[in-house]
């Protein structure tokens, strides 16, 4: 059976969009996230760069495997942008992203169909707009072991190629791997099986 360990995220947080839609401005923007800390962050920085706009509509997703998301309408009628937002994270089929859709109103009432369309442009321009990157799934190890048993554990890092993202060198010395999640279960196994080597996932 495959692993799926693959997801798509945003590189970098998009260029600015403007959408029109009867004197109605919607600007989109589009970042990466990781926790909703970010989130937060983000929405108090477009809060205060557009503080006189009317609404500033939401959705973001986090996660790879367990995944976890919120839409928000911010006082416009129910479902009627933080969804239509939504749905494009979800057709763009990416995670640890959330856009944001300011709007300025122009003074012609829109109506729910006029603003579902409009917030699902908007948040289809940021996304257009950014780059989308594939990422692999990482699951990281802890490998300790004594200073004697460094050779052989090196040899098999070397054999499988593997990414030591920390290292303790002493007389007792720990290693951090990273390896892809479909690769892992082998990674495990070729140092579980070492005399006096120790693994475990972090």
């Amino acid at each position: 059976m495959e692993v799926l360990d693959t997801y798509k995220t945003i590189l970098k947080p998009s260029e600015e969009t403007l959408f029109k839609e009867k004197n109605s401005k919607f600007f989109g923007y589009a970042f990466p996230v990781k926790t909703e800390d970010d989130v937060k962050g983000h929405l108090e920085t477009i809060k205060k760069q557009h503080h006189s706009a009317r609404h500033w509509c939401y959705a973001y997703q986090i996660g790879t495997e367990t995944i976890a998301y919120r839409a928000n309408d911010d006082g416009e009628p129910n479902n009627s942008a933080g969804m239509p937002i939504y749905g494009q994270i979800q057709s763009f089929d990416v995670t640890n992203v959330l856009i944001i859709v300011v709007r300025y109103f122009g003074g012609v009432k829109l109506g729910v169909g006029g603003l579902i369309g409009a917030y699902r442009t908007s948040a289809q321009l940021s996304l257009e707009a950014s780059k989308i990157v594939e990422r692999t799934i990482n699951i990281e190890y802890l490998i300790v072991f004594d200073y004697k048993n460094m050779n052989k554990v090196m040899r098999t890092i070397k054999e499988k190629n593997l990414n030591v993202i920390d290292q303790k060198l002493e007389l007792h010395c720990e290693l951090t791997i990273s390896v892809r999640k479909k690769d892992a279960e082998t990674v495990f196994n070729s140092f579980s099986i070492l005399y006096e080597v120790e693994i475990k996932e972090l």
